[in-house]
């Protein structure tokens, strides 16, 4: 009997999500009590909490992630539904490395059969988050409800795979088929089947008129061993009336407010408030360290036939241009670190 509640449980949870990814463009209505509030500007600041409750049986994560995901629509000049797949993959990375400590760092990583390619994002325990989607100028019809198509661009048939590096030896991951594309339901497929916490996921971006983000943000319920199947289907039916999650933020809810309302009269306990970021550790060294690693074929290829090299970070977009002279510098190094004597006298010091 108790695998048969645990996986009811997982079901509902699961139908649940596949109604929690909302996202939108221009001025267009919204339902739920989020949607009837005064619309504010976005946040100057965006940030996410962690919050428990039921003695410990819920786990709750939110977040407002508006400007990190305008970051990335502009870095990557993602058009509309490419932000808003950009923008869920980021924001669910952000929620899930949340109760990381510190050093740890999640990778979620969307690969589908849509016109999108696939969507990757990593995000640290610190708040930093960077991702990019692999085609990134989609943008198709929206669908029949007024929201972006994220599935269409994703795809139906795919993976889902999630990395969790908490700073051990090895980086643990998991897999899962995509169940729609959508990104919030295929997460909660993957939550409840490789890691089975039984969870809810909801994830919006609102895209205004003029291709820029205008609310973003996320939240993840998780139901622990011990919680009823009653709590759980509470739960579902506060985060149903909420509407939309992007709503609710374009409406003024803060990551709190999204805790508090899908919570209900199960009050939650607040431990954690992080800020986030769109932050890449990239730069001129570590892409000299990159160029370093490449045969001295291939660097002398570049050197003659283009008469230099250009490097783009896929994360943050960032180009670097590496002269003739630098690349034959380091082909002089590999051929150095080949061969040690080169170059040396035995008046320098060298032994033999």
């Amino acid at each position: 009997m108790r695998a048969a509640h645990t996986l009811a449980r997982k079901g509902r949870m699961a139908a649940m999500a596949r109604g929690s990814s909302g996202d939108g463009t221009g001025d267009e209505g919204g339902s739920g009590p989020c949607a009837a509030a005064r619309p504010t500007a976005t946040r100057a600041v965006d940030y996410a909490v962690r919050a428990t409750a039921a003695d410990g049986g819920i786990l709750a994560l939110a977040a407002s992630s508006a400007r990190l995901c305008e970051e990335a629509r502009r870095r990557h000049d993602a058009w509309p539904t490419a932000a808003a797949a950009l923008g869920r993959v980021l924001t669910g990375a952000a929620l899930l490395a949340l109760p990381l400590k510190d050093g740890g760092s999640v990778t979620l990583r969307v690969r589908g059969d849509g016109p999108l390619g696939g969507v990757l994002a990593t995000a640290e325990a610190s708040g930093a988050v960077r991702g990019y989607p692999v085609h990134p100028h989609v943008d198709l019809p929206v669908r029949a409800d007024g929201k972006l198509d994220v599935g269409g661009a994703v795809g139906r048939f795919g993976l889902l795979t999630l990395t969790r590096d908490l700073g051990l030896r090895q980086p643990y991951s998991g897999s899962a088929p995509l169940v729609s594309g959508e990104i919030a339901d295929d997460l909660t497929h993957y939550l409840a089947r490789s890691e089975q916490v039984p969870s809810l996921v909801a994830l919006g971006v609102l895209v205004g008129t003029g291709g820029r983000v205008r609310a973003a943000g996320g939240l993840v319920v998780q139901i622990l061993p011990g919680a009823s199947d009653d709590t759980a289907a509470e739960i579902e039916n506060n985060v149903a009336r909420m509407g939309a999650v992007s709503r609710c933020i374009a409406a003024g809810a803060s990551p709190e407010d999204l805790v508090c309302e899908a919570l209900g009269r199960f009050g939650p306990r607040f431990l954690q408030r992080s800020e986030l970021r769109f932050h890449c550790p990239c730069g001129r060294r570590r892409t000299r360290a990159a160029l370093a690693a490449l045969p001295r074929q291939e660097l002398r290829a570049m050197r003659e036939e283009d008469g230099g090299a250009e490097l783009v970070c896929h994360f943050c977009g960032r180009r670097y241009r590496f002269a003739a002279d630098e690349l034959a510098a380091l082909e002089g190094r590999e051929q150095r670190e080949e061969h040690p004597d080169v170059g040396r006298s035995a008046g320098a010091g060298a032994a033999y």
